[in-house]
């Protein structure tokens, strides 16, 4: 129930604001409530009961017989009367989704438009928080591949926050992942190459300190969409990811998956 604070004609302002939230002005809303008091109401007896300015009057009726919720008899003078509130409320939803509907392609277009030429954005490098965010991005990847997926990345982010996104990838592209190892059974669709980050770890790394390269990934997608993503290992820091489009990081991204895997078949394993 609509209560609180009234028009000086007894209107709840409440109810003049919802109706404003379907397209009506106040003036229409004000109008639209104050036939629904009445059968068959002249313009100067519509300005009385609404407070609706008398010059505003017929201008506001003009629009609410537009938008289906008044009907005007032929008479001298005109006699007006308000749509019922179930129809007239049915037919502002109407209208509504049509001028959604309306907008969204007429945003679709624009949108698409800015795909044809090129898009502009593709030489920024765009940083992405959160793994939730990370991941959606990766999943837009994945699905939009058309030639090829190649995945660098250690076995416990694959098996954390990978693995399950790479069910999405077409048929058509191939799936190339470079891991240290690899749990359980393999998927056909993917080639898996080894890498020796065990032996790097022993090596390098400091007791309770991992390596930067530890729960991180790389991602490159038809050698034209890069996604770099780290984790701190601290809980303090939620994870972070650059991506691209541009020519510059595919590029890199491209050199930095040959020469670690060109490094990995140098140490024979």
């Amino acid at each position: 129930m609509f209560n609180g604070m009234r028009t000086a004609w007894g209107v709840p302002n409440d109810l003049v604001e919802s109706l404003k939230s379907l397209g009506l002005t106040r003036y229409e809303a004000l109008v639209y409530i104050g036939l629904l008091r009445m059968t068959g109401a002249t313009a100067t007896e519509i300005h009385e009961a609404s407070g609706v300015p008398r010059a505003s009057v017929y201008p506001v009726l003009d629009r609410l017989i537009q938008k289906e919720l008044v009907n005007v008899s032929h008479t001298t003078p005109k006699r007006f009367d308000a749509v019922p509130p179930d129809r007239g409320v049915r037919n502002l939803m109407i209208r509504i989704e049509r001028d959604a509907e309306s907008a969204r392609a007429a945003l679709d277009t624009i949108y698409r438009e800015k795909e044809r030429e090129g898009r502009g954005n593709r030489e920024l490098v765009w940083t992405i928080y959160g793994e939730e965010n990370i991941r959606t991005r990766l999943a837009e990847m994945f699905q939009s591949a058309e030639r090829s997926v190649e995945v660098l990345a250690t076995w416990d982010l694959l098996r954390e926050g990978v693995l399950a996104l790479l069910d999405t990838v077409p048929d058509s592209a191939q799936i190339d992942i470079i891991t240290e190892c690899w749990e359980g059974e393999q998927p056909f669709r993917f080639r898996v190459h080894g890498l020796p980050l065990a032996k790097l770890r022993e090596t390098c790394s400091v007791p309770g300190k991992p390596l930067p390269y530890e729960g991180s990934g790389v991602f490159l997608v038809d050698n034209a969409r890069a996604l770099l993503w780290t984790r701190t290992g601290s809980s303090d820091e939620q994870p972070s990811a650059l991506y691209s489009e541009s020519a510059g990081l595919v590029s890199f991204v491209r050199r930095h998956i040959t020469s670690v895997t060109e490094w990995a078949r140098a140490t024979g394993q």
